[in-house]
């Protein structure tokens, strides 16, 4: 038993980074993140036995993530909807910043199986078949869901980068 939470907590230190990384691009914002993080480590440590003689571990653990992340979207307060403009504004960012910053809106904007296959495609680099086994889906639905979610982003990125001239 100590052997296989020893090789627990050596995994999680060794993936903790990606995997907060990969919850933020999915819900853009990191305490949600973090919570999302937690729920999906909680649900590896449960099943840590069969899940440490997996192939692919990572693969494994991204799924859960996903699929945490998917769940937290169907629930009732998650819904609401914060304010558009804060009442004190800061100082100006720098154009790099600024363009992240709107592809980062532009991405929390889409469904979230867009937003899920864009992330897991484009941040996660996973190719179409491991994106549809992540999410239970054909490779056709992925394919799909990619062509839309592009096909918006890039209409609202021209649009801003339109209104910005």
């Amino acid at each position: 038993m100590a052997s296989e939470v020893a090789g627990f907590r050596e995994y999680v230190t060794g993936r903790m980074d990606q995997l907060r990384r990969t919850a933020y691009l999915l819900c853009s914002d990191w305490h949600t993140a973090d919570d999302l993080v937690s729920t999906a480590l909680v649900k590896l440590y449960r099943h840590w036995g069969r899940a440490s003689t997996v192939d692919n571990l990572d693969a494994y653990t991204r799924q859960i993530l996903v699929r945490a992340w998917l769940d937290e979207c169907r629930r009732p307060w998650r819904r609401e909807r914060a304010w558009e403009t804060l009442p004190d504004r800061g100082a100006p960012v720098a154009f790099e910043v600024a363009d992240r910053v709107a592809l980062l809106a532009q991405l929390a904007e889409l469904p979230p199986r867009q937003r899920a296959v864009i992330v897991l495609r484009y941040f996660c680099d996973l190719s179409i078949e491991d994106t549809a086994e992540v999410l239970g889906c054909t490779a056709g639905t992925v394919k799909s869901q990619t062509a839309r979610a592009l096909q918006t982003l890039r209409g609202r990125l021209v649009g801003i980068a339109y209104s910005e001239k």
